[in-house]
């Protein structure tokens, strides 16, 4: 079976960024550059700017909210220089500036040019925009990223010619192999067995040692059906946000059902499936309790015909199990995947020595 790819990105999240990067640069530029490249005027203490108008020495003064700029009066005809001086506050000056014929006016407000109204109005939105696009590219592997944190990571192998699994593919496991043919049947031809009223186990726990061929009999009973396989292990659906658990159930059966008749397996069922009268959880109680409850849910809301769809599981630990999981209804059947026996073992160490190519003197 072939497993399906992720759609491929479009690109424009990309042209986001660099018009982001862009309007960010115009707006250094247009901040930093005048300061930069602009005549500087000094600066005087305003106890000086005093001593000079009092002198004599100013011929004009510009008074401003931040700063005071004055030009001295200048020798031969020359315009003097300009000076500038942080302001007090002092009610005598302009009586001051009057008294010694100095010529004085207010600074008119900075006028904004086009290019800085239009930034103002661009950049803002555009900041928010390369924000939400962060977390988006943040929040999950998919093209809807944070959108999608609820959304279902179980894989979806479909039937395809080229890496088939079938139960030729699986040995040592003859006795589970005659258990599961019951579910092909079914997987194949159901009305056969809605007619006389037979019903199926809705869910099919595969409880063995690690390493017996658990998920590869899963895929084979799928590929002997030949219908798609869903594969997810349950720590998958485990977040550190309370309802994402519960969220991922919902959209996997939904998915499921879109897709029936298929199979759903969930590896590792003990990381949501522990019984919830145990002291076993140190944190996530609420998420795995919301996760595991909304997979009880689904499993008694969908029925089988038009939408038929088999939940298998594999535990190694099935003493663990919160006891409404293996009720009648639900994970109702256990099939023993056991290690193989020694003629097994041989076989398969023959077959590994001549695949190996192994070279003995």
């Amino acid at each position: 079976m072939s497993i399906k790819e992720n759609p491929t990105p479009s690109r424009p999240r990309l042209i986001a960024n660099l018009l982001l990067g862009a309007s960010g640069l115009f707006l250094l530029a247009n901040l930093f550059l005048p300061g930069l490249f602009g005549p500087q005027i000094p600066g005087v203490p305003y106890s000086l700017f005093i001593h000079q108008v009092q002198e004599g020495e100013v011929d004009r003064v510009s008074v401003g909210q931040n700063q005071i700029r004055y030009q001295i009066k200048g020798e031969a005809d020359q315009p003097g220089q300009v000076f500038s001086t942080t302001p007090i506050f002092d009610l005598e000056l302009p009586k001051l500036l009057e008294e010694k014929g100095v010529e004085f006016a207010a600074t008119p407000p900075p006028k904004n040019g086009w290019f800085t109204t239009l930034i103002s109005w661009v950049i803002p939105p555009l900041i928010f925009i390369g924000i939400w696009q962060f977390f988006i590219s943040r929040g999950g592997g998919g093209p809807q990223g944070a959108l999608s944190i609820g959304k279902s990571k179980a894989k979806v192998y479909v039937e395809g010619d080229s890496g088939k699994i079938t139960f030729a593919d699986v040995a040592g496991v003859e006795e589970a192999k005659t258990e599961l043919v019951e579910i092909v049947d079914f997987l194949k031809t159901p009305g056969r067995f809605t007619q006389i009223g037979a019903r199926i186990p809705k869910g099919v726990l595969l409880v063995g040692p690690p390493g017996t061929g658990k998920t590869l009999l899963a895929k084979a009973v799928a590929g002997e059906a030949g219908v798609p396989f869903f594969s997810i292990s349950g720590s998958e659906f485990v977040e550190l946000f309370v309802g994402v658990g519960s969220s991922r159930v919902r959209d996997l059966f939904d998915q499921a059902k879109k897709q029936a008749p298929c199979i759903v397996f969930i590896d590792e069922l003990d990381a949501i499936g522990k019984s919830r009268s145990s002291n076993g959880f140190y944190g996530g109680n609420d998420e795995r309790e919301q996760t595991l409850n909304q997979l009880l849910t689904e499993m008694d809301g969908f029925a089988a015909g038009d939408a038929t769809v088999i939940v298998l599981a594999a535990t190694n630990r099935p003493e663990t199990l919160d006891p409404a999981l293996l009720r009648p209804g639900r994970f109702d059947r256990q099939v023993l995947v056991d290690r193989p026996d020694c003629r097994v073992a041989r076989r398969f160490s023959k077959f590994t020595h001549k695949k190996s190519n192994w070279v003995t003197t």
